[in-house]
């Protein structure tokens, strides 16, 4: 038999996996990150499936006390503190273990690899072959003949699996014992163990396959030269201990048992259990977990092989046929088609009775102004539904049935993303009105960093999995059909469903609005907001096409140009500037323009943005490479792909808002990101341009709020030199150029303002020395001294953000003015790089979350006035704190004033909010 034993370092895949998330943790309703745990199960999962191993164990370190800290107290001493979403993930990963029945490794004194290296060499004196799974290089010691290193797949990179030839070939050596000598050599930080100076891994790996090893070094250092001799000379005890730390323990006190190792079957109710808690439902389903149909076949009864029966061909049923929550078909429920006007009239009749309703609407697609309704459910009781089928033929009938019910202001609905419902419905004639209950919406504010779709929320809080809709149209892609093509029965389940489970998350979601104290921002800010978002979507915003072709052609010209005085510069005429290979080559090697530069994973060096604007003064090459990029960028996002956006009903753009993506409250959008559109180079301010009033009677108004983020410091800081300043009416950033530099406002050079409008804009962002220091190209020494004068010059500035950054450390929040929350889950992390992301998250999120709840208030108030007065101009554009709109000539004046007063009495503030308007043909002039 091939018996094959998979041993995983368990931290290495932890953290591996803990970081992989880092930006976008998971975390199930209990608010336990479960990113650590989740990657590291599906990493086992996969080996268990991919690779079949016979035996398998996974080995953990236990505490930081081991042989090594005996030998060097320094040892691992730089390392930040275990974060605490590992160390509460760590225990949950030992029970998830035990319940799969695979052996846990560990031994006092030592570390994973130690035992790691015990096993395998052990297991190879019994005919084992061992794949040892780590991305750590030290592993690479350990490696034999029948010792290989597993390297997990990553950044959709395949794994990697190192035998002696790889090992001897990445490091120039003879065995692969001898990368102890290159590590004493080389030393390692993670570690903290010294190397020799001026020795890097190239240099320790060139010394060690021409000598040997250490002590053969050591032994002719005469034949060695310069600062390279003296520093090995001077290392000589350095460099012994540096070989004992680096060199992976074979005696560790722990038993080889081949039973035990072996690969066993889980005990299916306990991982069930525990997989539920963490609600891993496509790891369940996956596993076929909830299947009573497939036993699981015995140790004894095992094939010969030691595959886990759970990965074998009874997978392939589990995964089409079971779920790891209820369904459809586990639920008792009564979904009926109302289709003749009886039965439509009568449950029109019972809606009505009831006082508010849920409801959803089926169509061709995903365009909620272009595609055909083909359905209305609705819901009123818990697993009880209606479906209506709305025949092409019979639409205008059905939909004139339902508009009185519809735009009754005293009847409530309730809906999941309510706002694609209403854009149908006013496609079709009817404006929904009465006040609306979004589930999608309520979630948001209640988790704003989790998933806010149905499944999501479904599987999370009603413990259910609703119909997929792949399941009636097929998978996404060309061939995928559309609704108007399925079977009425098939619809009606799937429909109704929708609407029975809106009203049961409506159900769960409202009580917690209530405990969280965000009742007021639900009902007062988000949900009216819904409707001008519709009316400004449906609005759409005409677009110069003609304007963008001709741009398109100049801009085509400019990166004709711009190509060819890059490849001049660069000396090579064939030289493919988007290849990041061919242009690093020509950057780092032939011009040599840095010899200190970040390689990528693929062993390229790394061109990205950030990576360039670092090096912009080192040759002017790289300014043409950075606009080369913008001009394409700009291009391809906008220019060319503005025209396709245009409707073939109107022939405007219809943007679609967001309310539910960033978890400050923001709204964002797509089809296009207007939020993305550049507005400070020239070359994007042509985009504005293209974006015009609808005919010759209309004319574009833009107002924004001036700086109502430093506004709204003043407002939280009680800063007195802030506020003063702003209830004057005086230029901030002259003022604090003038106090931070000592001189009188009139002294004030364009250098030093704009010095502090960066000051400004970015201390209270927590922006560091060193990041002030590069966004204004200064020493980082003159740039703490610009920030030491700013909080001299506003101290009340500085008491604020370390007030707010306790208060978010205390109850792991902080709040908006209009109560909405951002949660702070790592702030009191021992990660320094964790816990600084928060703490600024602390400090950003009551500013920016209060401008954003501030300018959705001014577009409900102006929305309000706007249909109260009766006027026909509209609101069309919003875009950070500015507001477009396409007035009707002859009401300019009176929209004007109100948008500008609406805008600046949205919220009472410490110091005056101000709005400002201009006008125009065109966006950009308008600004």
């Amino acid at each position: 038999m091939d018996k094959r034993l998979f041993l995983l370092d368990a931290y290495a895949l932890i953290f591996r996996a803990h970081y992989a998330f880092i930006n976008h943790p998971m975390t199930n309703a209990k608010g336990l990150n479960t990113s650590p745990i989740f990657g590291f199960t599906r990493a086992l999962l996969e080996i268990i499936k991919k690779e079949k191993p016979t035996h398998l164990a996974v080995a953990f370190d236990v505490g930081r006390v081991t042989f090594r800290t005996e030998l060097y107290p320094a040892y691992k001493a730089n390392r930040d503190e275990t974060p605490e979403d590992i160390r509460l993930a760590s225990p949950i990963i030992k029970d998830i273990l035990r319940a799969m029945n695979i052996p846990i490794l560990e031994a006092e004194g030592y570390e994973a690899d130690d035992i790691i290296g015990t096993i395998a060499h052990r297991a190879e004196a019994h005919g084992y072959t061992t794949y040892m799974v780590t991305p750590d290089k030290d592993y690479g010691q350990l490696v034999t003949e029948k010792i290989f290193m597993y390297k997990p797949k990553k950044s959709g990179n395949d794994i990697e699996i190192l035998g002696q030839k790889e090992i001897c070939e990445n490091y120039g050596i003879t065995t692969p014992t001898q990368l102890i000598d290159i590590l004493a050599l080389w030393g390692d930080a993670s570690d903290n163990i010294p190397g020799v100076p001026g020795i890097g891994e190239k240099t320790a790996s060139k010394l060690v396959g021409e000598w040997g090893s250490v002590e053969n070094i050591l032994a002719n250092t005469d034949k060695l030269k310069g600062k390279q001799k003296e520093n090995i000379e001077a290392s000589r005890e350095q460099l012994a201990l540096a070989k004992k730390l680096a060199t992976i323990a074979l005696d560790v006190p722990v038993d080889f048992d081949e039973e035990k190792l072996t690969v066993d079957e889980p005990n299916r109710d306990k991982l069930l259990e525990l997989l539920t808690e963490l609600e891993f439902g496509s790891i369940i389903n996956e596993m076929g977990l909830r299947s009573a149909e497939v036993t699981v076949p015995s140790k004894a009864s095992q094939p010969s092989t030691g595959q886990m029966s759970l990965f074998g061909e009874a997978e392939i049923v589990e995964m089409t046929t079971t779920k790891s929550h209820r369904t459809i078909k586990d639920v008792d429920h009564s979904y009926r088609i109302a289709q003749d006007s009886n039965e439509i009239e009568n449950l029109i009749e019972t809606l009505k009775a009831n006082g508010e309703f849920t409801f959803d609407t089926e169509t061709t697609g995903l365009n909620p102004i272009e595609d055909r309704i083909v359905g209305l459910s609705f819901a009123i009781r818990e697993h009880e539904a209606w479906y209506v089928p709305v025949p092409k033929k019979r639409l205008n009938e059905i939909m004139n049935l339902f508009k009185p019910l519809f735009e009754d202001k005293n009847i409530s609905k309730i809906g999941q993303n309510i706002k694609f419902d209403l854009l149908v419905l006013k496609a079709n004639g009817i404006e929904l009105k009465g006040k609306l209950f979004d589930t999608m919406v309520a979630h948001y504010l209640i988790e704003p960093e989790l998933r806010h779709n149905m499944t999501y929320l479904s599987e999370t809080y009603l413990n259910y999995s609703p119909v997929e809709i792949e399941e009636l149209i097929g998978a996404k892609g060309k061939a995928q059909g559309n609704m108007e093509h399925v079977e009425i029965e098939k619809i009606a389940e799937y429909a109704a469903e929708d609407a029975d489970i809106t009203l049961q998350l409506r159900q769960k979601l409202e009580p917690i609005l209530k405990e969280q104290g965000l009742v007021d921002l639900f009902e007062n800010i988000e949900m009216p907001l819904i409707p001008v978002l519709a009316d400004m979507e449906f609005t759409g915003v005409k677009i110069d096409d003609i304007a963008l072709k001709e741009y398109a052609g100049l801009l085509t010209k400019d990166l004709i140009h711009l190509d060819d005085e890059i490849k001049q510069m660069a000396g090579v005429p064939h030289l493919n500037i988007m290849s990041p290979k061919q242009l690093g080559e020509v950057l780092f090697d032939k011009l040599k323009i840095s010899d200190n530069i970040k390689k990528t994973k693929t062993k390229q060096y790394s061109t990205s943005e950030e990576t360039l604007q670092q090096l912009r003064d080192k040759h002017p090459i790289v300014d043409k490479i950075l606009e080369y990029r913008g001009v394409k960028k700009l291009l391809s996002t906008y220019v060319e792909a503005l025209p396709a956006l245009i409707s073939k009903v109107d022939g405007k753009i219809h943007t679609s808002y967001n309310q539910t993506i960033t978890a400050t409250g923001r709204l964002s959008s797509n089809n296009p990101n207007l939020q993305n559109i550049p507005i400070r180079d020239e070359r994007g301010k042509e985009i504005r341009k293209a974006f015009i009033a609808s005919d010759e009677n209309h004319v574009l108004l833009s107002a924004d709020y001036s700086q109502i983020e430093l506004r709204l410091m003043a407002h939280f800081s009680q800063d007195p030199t802030m506020v003063e300043a702003f209830v004057n009416n005086a230029d901030i950033h002259t003022a604090t150029a003038a106090k931070v530099y000592h001189i009188a406002d009139n002294e004030v050079t364009r250098e030093q303002r704009g010095r502090a409008k960066t000051a400004n804009f970015g201390i209270i962002y927590g922006i560091s020395a060193f990041g002030l220091s590069q966004r204004l190209n200064i020493p980082r020494s003159e740039a703490k001294e610009l920030i030491d004068g700013y909080f001299e010059t506003y101290p009340k500035v500085k008491e604020y953000m370390e007030n707010v950054v306790a208060k978010g450390r205390e109850h792991g929040y902080v709040t908006t003015i209009f109560g909405r929350k951002r949660f702070l889950r790592n702030i009191t992390s021992n990660n320094a790089i964790m816990r600084g992301l928060d703490e600024r998250n602390a400090i950003n999120a009551p500013l920016q979350g209060s401008a954003a709840d501030i300018i959705k208030i001014a577009m409900i108030s102006i929305a309000e006035e706007i249909k109260k007065r009766g006027l026909k101009s509209k609101m069309t554009l919003q875009v950070h704190d500015e507001l477009v709109f396409d007035v009707l000539k002859p009401e300019l004046d009176e929209v004007k004033q109100l948008v500008i007063e609406n805008m600046e009495n949205a919220a009472k503030l410490a110091v005056p909010l101000i709005a400002e308007a201009g006008t125009g043909t065109n966006w950009l002039n308008a600004h």
